[in-house]
């Protein structure tokens, strides 16, 4: 049998899925071994007992100031900032994209602007960001709204113009306004896709919302990484690294269930 036709069975699928993890922690505690045998007291790669007992730290220990857990503070700053940033752009992407890809006149006046828009490199604004809405939680969030909503506008309309035309003549036979299409035609056929373009997006939104924490923030996820990271304590700097990392991927996990429960029919096309 060729091996393009070979499929791994469950068990396998499994610990192929879970190889490229595990040589990673291999791979990392070989390094500090090696680096904490020749300097006990190397900070670059901390044992992964250290690592360990600084997360069990973080989440349980308050402040001695405030008393107040600040591993749990942070994740609540940041995910607020991150699902309000990415909630205005996809309500924004979805109207803008719909309008482009049904109106000809939307399309004629805005597909033009919002391509050149999406190539403006977001970070490069941060600082109009902060002269014009100040240090604040709204530069925060508005620069993740600028970062992903000309994306998820192009894809967007770029969606909406690829559904068969057939439907919107019937639609429009039967007598049904512009309006009307967009919302009973359109709409529920492009909901699924602003889900996965919403999955896309979320690597930059991270990146973003990281950025504008460390520049100028005074609690979130980015703000404490690079808060600490003048004192090099890289064991608290890689838990937040790999909490980060779980959030995403659970964020991207529930999207993605949710798609499949709500739109069955576009996970089997896929």
């Amino acid at each position: 049998m060729r091996l393009i036709n070979r499929k791994p069975g469950r068990v396998l699928a499994l610990f192929l899925l879970l190889l490229p993890f595990l040589g990673i922690l291999l791979a990392y505690k070989m390094g500090s071994d090696a680096r904490l045998a020749v300097n006990p007291q190397d900070k670059l790669l901390p044992a992964l007992s250290t690592l360990s007992a600084t997360a069990e730290r973080l989440v349980s220990e308050g402040s001695r100031r405030t008393g107040e857990i600040l591993f749990w503070k942070d994740t609540w700053s940041s995910l607020t900032r991150l699902g309000l940033g990415v909630g205005i752009a996809s309500l924004i992407g979805l109207i803008a994209g719909l309008a482009i890809g049904l109106l000809p006149y939307m399309r004629a006046t805005l597909a033009g602007f919002v391509a050149v828009v999406s190539m403006v490199p977001p970070l490069a604004i941060l600082p109009i960001l902060f002269i014009v809405f100040g240090l604040g939680e709204v530069s925060k969030v508005a620069l993740i709204v600028i970062g992903i909503t000309p994306f998820l506008i192009r894809d967007m309309s770029a969606r909406t113009l690829e559904l068969p035309s057939e439907q919107i003549i019937k639609a429009q036979t039967l007598g049904a306004s512009s309006l009307a299409i967009a919302i009973r035609v359109a709409l529920p056929q492009i909901m699924p896709r602003l889900i996965q373009a919403v999955r896309l997006s979320l690597g930059p939104a991270w990146l973003f919302l990281i950025a504008a924490e460390a520049i100028a923030s005074e609690d979130g996820l980015g703000y404490r990484i690079f808060l600490v990271r003048r004192f090099l304590a890289m064991d608290v700097i890689l838990v937040y690294v790999v909490w980060i990392t779980i959030l995403a991927f659970a964020i991207d996990y529930a999207l993605k269930t949710l798609s499949r429960r709500l739109y069955p029919w576009m996970e089997a096309s896929l």
